[in-house]
């Protein structure tokens, strides 16, 4: 296939070229799936990072000397003593927002499934996929790369599809053929363990199990299938921008390739994957009505010559509806020791900020905090 140029990284380009690169990458529908298949040699400047913000990991940074590297992210075993469970959850997003969950019922046959799946899709031929490409978040399935492409000015090296899940699931016509059992299957377990996870986060809190899903704070599920193909330049570039995300929480799979990062005192640190775990993080509407007791974690995923790397991130929120609770510290959360550190939000606004202001690395919980 024919592939529209694009600005080479040798040069430094004006802000035409950028806006017209973007959109010569962005029209041709094909992702960066397709510029790995017509055989590039560089990474395109629109792909590059500043420096600053594309420092590569130095293991040195990520371990204490007399631990193994492998388990510095919380690894919690979800079929243990409940009351250990908690005292667990608490600890792992009050200190990391994040954390790996095995023994969480989800069937590893389907999890491998959902990977295998996912992949196929992505290295479908582009005439199957292009059906899918829209930026229209408003969508119930899209494909496309870089949703703040034109707010950064900057792409991400991964494609992407998200699908709406709930509260009003797409219609099997809306799915790419392969996906119409597997994808259903996998929100529904996705969801159940959710609403465990829910439960025990507010235990965490010293509140009621019910609080959280009271709240309707799973109300809405959103998947995202990401697709990372090799990168011949990895250390111009990023898979994905740091950034917290716009969930209550995420759930994510990833397969074995790794480059999952969470920021953790000032370092990066690897998520480094193993069969049938899933990682567990914090988004920033927990740390809100938690009142900054739960950290929302910062997380990059990193560029390779290796892959593919495949990943499902599960983003359980509020649907966004008009008329619904605006979300704010939980009051019973509260004292005069330790009084409101936010103000209350709607998500349809939270996500309007979100979503305009892009993946800029900078909170979007900074709007929000009381002065």
């Amino acid at each position: 296939m024919s592939f529209p140029s694009v600005v080479p990284s040798r040069n430094i380009p004006s802000d035409l070229e950028i806006e017209e690169a973007i959109k010569a990458f962005d029209e041709s529908k094909a992702g960066v799936k397709g510029l790995v298949d017509s055989r590039i040699a560089t990474v395109p400047s629109i792909f590059i990072e500043p420096p600053e913000s594309n420092r590569r990991h130095n293991r040195s940074e990520c371990t204490d000397p007399d631990q193994s590297y492998e388990h510095v992210v919380p690894v919690i075993d979800l079929s243990g003593p409940r009351e250990d469970i908690v005292v667990q959850i608490c600890e792992a997003s009050e200190k990391w927002g994040v954390f790996q969950a095995v023994n969480h019922g989800v069937p590893l046959t389907i999890l491998d499934e959902m990977l295998l799946e996912v992949a196929k899709f992505h290295e479908s031929p582009a005439e199957e996929k292009q059906q899918f490409y829209t930026r229209d978040l408003k969508k119930k399935v899209g494909l496309a790369s870089t949703f703040d492409l034109y707010t950064r000015k900057r792409a991400n090296w991964r494609d992407t599809v998200h699908c709406d899940m709930a509260p009003d699931p797409p219609s099997p016509e809306e799915l790419p053929m392969p996906w119409r059992e597997i994808l259903p299957e996998y929100s529904k377990r996705t969801a159940e363990l959710g609403g465990s996870l829910m439960e025990l986060l507010a235990e965490a809190l010293g509140l009621p199990s019910n609080v959280l899903i009271d709240m309707e704070c799973m109300k809405a599920q959103t998947l995202a299938l990401h697709y990372y193909p090799p990168c011949p330049q990895p250390e111009l570039t990023v898979g994905a921008t740091k950034h917290s995300d716009p969930s209550f929480i995420t759930i994510l799979l990833q397969d074995h390739i790794g480059g999952l990062q969470v920021l953790h005192q000032d370092h990066w640190i690897d998520v480094v994957p193993f069969h049938g775990a899933l990682v567990v993080n914090v988004g920033d509407l927990l740390q809100l009505v938690s009142n900054d007791k739960f950290l929302s974690v910062e997380h990059r995923v990193l560029a390779s010559r290796m892959g593919p790397r495949v990943s499902v991130a599960c983003f359980l929120k509020a649907a966004l509806e008009p008329g619904t609770n605006k979300f704010g510290p939980i009051k019973d959360l509260l004292s005069d020791d330790n009084p409101a550190k936010y103000m209350e939000v709607s998500m349809i606004d939270y996500t309007s900020q979100y979503n305009t202001k892009g993946l800029d690395g900078v909170s979007a919980l900074n709007r929000l905090k009381l002065r």
